[in-house]
C-alpha cells in the first residue's frame, strides 16, 4: 500500500510505499524527511504501527467535534516533527477492529507507540504543547 505525502520543504508530492526497515520516508526531489501522516485501516494496522520512530495513532470519527479540533494539530505535529514521528489516523466507524483491540471507548484517543507497543495513551483533545511533551518523553 502506498501513501501520497507532500514534502514540507519543497512542496513535492511523493508516492511512498513502506520505507525500508529502520528508515523514514524522504522526499525524492530534495531529500528532506517527509511528514509521515496517513490513514490506517484494520487491514494495515499492524504494518502501520511499525516504524523506527514513535508512532502516534489517532482513533477518530468525522462526526466527532474534538476529533476535528485535533486533526490540524496532528498535521502540524507531523510537519514539524518530520522524520521523528509517524502519525496514523484510524476512522473508528470504518475500522472498528483496531479500536476494539486497543479498548478505545472514547474519541479522540491517541496511542503513542514505540516498537509496536503502546507506551502512552491520551484520551480527548489536548493542546499541541502537551502532545509534544508526551512525544518528547517517548523519544527520550
Amino acid at each position: 500500500m502506498s501513501h501520497l505525502l507532500t514534502c514540507a520543504a519543497c512542496g513535492a508530492k511523493n508516492r511512498v510505499a513502506a520505507p525500508p526497515a529502520g528508515q523514514v520516508p524522504v522526499c525524492a526531489r530534495c531529500g528532506s524527511a517527509l511528514p509521515w501522516l496517513h490513514d490506517g485501516t484494520d487491514a494495515t494496522f499492524q504494518e502501520d504501527i511499525q516504524a523506527p520512530v514513535p508512532v502516534l495513532v489517532d482513533f477518530w470519527a468525522p462526526w466527532c467535534g474534538p476529533c476535528r479540533v485535533m486533526g490540524p494539530v496532528l498535521e502540524e505535529v507531523a510537519r514539524e516533527r518530520a522524520g521523528k514521528v509517524r502519525v496514523v489516523k484510524v476512522n473508528v466507524d470504518e475500522n472498528p477492529q483496531s479500536a476494539a483491540r486497543y479498548g478505545v471507548r472514547s474519541i479522540p484517543t491517541l496511542l503513542l507507540m514505540r516498537g509496536g507497543e503502546v507506551a502512552d495513551t491520551v484520551v480527548g483533545a489536548v493542546p499541541k504543547a502537551a502532545l509534544l511533551e508526551r512525544l518528547a518523553a517517548l523519544a527520550g
